[in-house]
Parts: C-alpha cells; structure tokens; sequence
C-alpha cells in the first residue's frame, strides 16, 4: 500500500502503543472471565492456552511496524476491534477517507 504522510506516520507511532495497550488489557480481562468461568481446570487451561495462541497473532498485540504497512496496520486493528473510526480522529483527512472506504466495502 502507499505511504501517507509523515505527520499521520508519527500521529500511528505514537498511537500503536496506547491502542495494542488497550487491546492487551481488554483480552486480560476476557481471559480473566474465562478463568473464572464453570468448568474443569484443565479444560480453561486448554481453552486459554489455544486462545493466547490465537491472539497473539493480532496486530493488536504484535505488529511489524514499517511504514509501508501503515494503511494494512490500521485496517486490521479496525476489523480487530482493537481500534474504532474514532479513534482516528487526529489523521488526515485522507487516511481517514481511504479507511472508512476500505471498512466500508
């Protein structure tokens, strides 16, 4: 995908933090339900062991940060759930206008 401009590049790297942060907390907290949750132990381990190998795949916990991903980046933190359109408010306007059109379809 194209590069975008170097403020919305510096607006993702200081934002990638705070959202895989906020993405990390969310699952510690569902894994935390399901921990807690009826069933035998060894069935919960299981059960969260097969999950954190599912989620740790998430660019909402692990990203190869380069530019040129960007765009693919953010979309997957969107169909994640990690991020919302909200949270895309300080971008441009055509990051922002590519995205949702990209979402959109």
């Amino acid at each position: 995908m194209e590069n975008f401009s170097e403020k919305d590049w510096k607006i993702f790297k200081r934002k990638i933090p705070e959202w895989q942060e906020a993405y990390m907390e969310r699952l510690n907290n569902e894994y935390i339900e399901l921990l807690n949750g009826e069933g035998y132990a060894s069935e919960k381990f299981w059960m969260l062991e097969k999950r954190i190998g599912q989620d740790k795949k998430a660019c909402g916990v692990k990203c190869d940060m380069s530019r040129s991903n960007q765009f693919n980046i953010m979309i997957s933190l969107l169909l994640e759930g990690a991020i919302t359109l909200d949270d895309l408010e300080e971008f441009s306007d055509d990051l922002k206008s590519r995205i949702k059109s990209f979402v959109e379809r």
